[in-house]
């Protein structure tokens, strides 16, 4: 039972994933179970109701309330255009007359012989959701979404900024433990899902937003840079919904950290692929991990073996997630079965690791997580 509340993190080259798509409000589904889909698929759509807006009728003619539906042209329920006439005094001697033009296009919904007002409804908004993910329908939510399923590689962050976007693929540097900067991104990339190594330069972010970079993937990234592209700080908010033109994932943490050498080879095999990602992040209760989704082939999903396990045991590939080995990689060597006391007098479940550069260390199990690959 000591693994029962290991957090994990995903990094798989075969998986089978389900994410769901759900309307704000109630809608229609437009999409069918079994129903092969693209990212940019509408599933289900909403209409919100449009603006109500006020034609000043009476006093724009200048005559009483009562007397101004009399001299309005259209019914309930017909349909206006801005700049369409639609109301007039009969003038003196057919000449001085008072003309009314509609200022918006909608829906006469009401007429009021009591303020003299018109009442028009602007047309309605719709409100689309989209399949994010190439896959196909494994369910549908009637009259609010569907749940969309895709065999893919898919690579969970630890942090991220930005919501959801598609594009190929590109690793832009030669090694994981080298920075992505402004100069590694090309005029052609916009569009584009690049792959860092250790870290991500405040230039590349700028240069990314300005082209109009998909996304930018890499192992950390500094607060400073952060609070400086952003403009304030983020804090321990849900993540996803900033007004900047391209999302990033982080891999590691915080700061310049080598991005795990089986993550960038995995992102190395799938150079070329259309993929999906979101930097939603939340690490409260009900946690939400950035991700990056890369559909594979039926082909390719035959070549791989088991999927991915979340197995605490020797051998498991780790990463720490507090000091004194922040964001470090190791991999279990031993499971001890008592509690050993901490400096602070806590008693703990630990675990032993190897992590290259420190040698055998141990650390307590709620100090890491789980990476999960094939």
């Amino acid at each position: 039972m000591g693994s029962a509340y290991t957090p994990g993190l995903t990094v798989s080259a075969d998986i089978v994933v389900r994410r769901t798509r759900r309307l704000p409000i109630k809608g229609e589904t437009l999409v069918a179970v079994g129903s092969e889909v693209k990212p940019d698929s509408i599933v289900a759509r909403a209409l919100l109701p449009g603006i109500l807006q006020t034609i000043k009728l009476a006093e724009k003619l200048g005559v009483e309330a009562k007397d101004a539906p009399g001299m309005f042209r259209a019914q309930i329920g017909d349909q206006l255009t801005q700049g369409q006439v639609v109301a007039e005094t009969k003038g003196l001697f057919g000449m001085f007359k008072q003309t009314v033009t509609s200022e918006f296009d909608g829906t006469v919904e009401a007429i009021s012989d009591v303020t003299g007002n018109v009442l028009v409804r602007e047309p309605s908004i719709p409100v689309d959701v989209t399949a994010y993910i190439q896959g196909k329908v494994a369910d549908i939510i009637p009259e609010e979404g569907a749940i969309i399923e895709t065999r893919c590689a898919l690579v969970q962050g630890i942090f991220g900024i930005g919501g959801e976007r598609v594009g190929a693929i590109r690793v832009a540097v030669s090694s994981p433990d080298e920075v992505l900067d402004a100069q590694h991104i090309k005029d052609s990339d916009a569009g584009m899902i690049l792959i860092g190594g250790s870290g991500v330069t405040l230039a590349a972010m700028k240069r990314a937003d300005e082209l109009g970079v998909s996304g930018l993937i890499a192992g950390g990234v500094k607060d400073s840079d952060l609070v400086s592209f952003l403009g304030y700080d983020i804090g321990v908010a849900i993540t996803g919904s900033e007004a900047i033109k391209f999302t990033l994932v982080v891999t590691e943490g915080f700061g310049y950290l080598a991005m795990a050498n089986r993550t960038f080879q995995l992102f190395k095999s799938l150079e070329g692929q259309q993929g999906s990602l979101n930097g939603a992040t939340q690490i409260r209760a009900g946690v939400i991990r950035p991700e990056v989704i890369v559909p594979i082939s039926t082909e390719t999903a035959a070549a791989h073996l088991a999927a991915a396990t979340f197995e605490l045991k020797p051998g498991t590939v780790i990463r720490m997630i507090r000091e004194p080995y922040f964001g470090k990689i190791g991999t279990v060597t031993e499971l001890p079965s008592t509690l050993q006391v901490l400096e602070s007098g806590t008693e703990v479940r630990v675990l032993k690791a190897t992590i290259a550069g420190e040698g055998e260390v141990t650390v307590p199990r709620a100090n890491v997580e789980i990476i999960a690959a094939d």
